[in-house]
């Protein structure tokens, strides 16, 4: 399964087993210049595990997002190590269902929830408008949380327990028109010198639940063309 996020860095950190982030690549002016891909390893066999990581850049007022280039992106056209055109080597003109991106995660920074640009927020939306087209299901990984309740920054597990989260979670699933299920608070590891189980455990639970939507999009799709194969095989008889 492919997940794509706009910002991996709590879930690189787990992957990598260290809190300092080797890159702010969101730096960098074109959409595709760190639009990466990670597969991810069991660290026990070593093994790559059958999901894989799709990470870009954070948008900006400054930086209008091309929805042609969403949409290579979505539907698996798209080579990392190449610009976006139909025309580029190595451009996926029939993708399989492997290669799309099978849920997408919004990273929201939940101390600026209230002040969030117009620009930005109309670029999300234009984003999701393609989502919903595919029928691709989304999340919200709400981060930064520590900085709207004193009692998270003490201690990540008390994120279910503190009203300023819960606040925070209503408001951008009102604004992104999601359910609140949809919006997984997370912890950034900012400070932090080792790791903490409570910020890795909410990760891997926004991670978890991505994973199982990615699961209902890939068996809808897989049942969505058995059908359409059934009704070829029942036309041609």
């Amino acid at each position: 399964m492919e997940l794509y996020t706009d910002g991996l860095d709590p879930i690189k950190t787990i992957m990598a087993e260290s809190s300092l982030l080797d890159k702010p690549w969101r730096k960098f002016h074109e959409f595709n210049a760190e639009y990466r891909k990670y597969n991810v390893k069991d660290h026990n066999s070593g093994q790559t595990l059958k999901i894989r990581l799709c990470d870009t850049r954070g948008l900006e007022e400054e930086f209008t997002i091309d929805s042609q280039e969403i949409s290579h992106i979505l539907d698996g056209n798209f080579n990392p190590s190449a610009p976006f055109t139909t025309e580029t080597f190595g451009f996926i003109r029939k993708p399989r269902l492997g290669d799309r991106i099978h849920c997408v995660a919004f990273v929201v920074d939940g101390s600026t929830i209230d002040v969030i640009p117009e620009k930005i927020l109309k670029q999300m939306k234009a984003m999701q408008s393609q989502m919903n087209q595919r029928n691709i299901p989304q999340v919200i990984y709400l981060t930064k949380l520590d900085k709207v309740c004193p009692m998270v920054e003490e201690d990540a597990g008390h994120m279910f327990h503190s009203s300023e989260v819960h606040e925070a979670v209503d408001k951008i699933a009102e604004i992104m028109g999601l359910p609140r299920g949809f919006v997984l608070p997370i912890k950034n590891y900012e400070s932090e010198t080792i790791l903490d189980h409570n910020i890795d455990i909410l990760t891997l639970k926004a991670l978890k639940q991505t994973a199982d939507f990615s699961d209902d999009y890939i068996e809808e799709q897989v049942d969505k063309m058995a059908a359409e194969i059934g009704h070829r095989i029942k036309g041609i008889l």
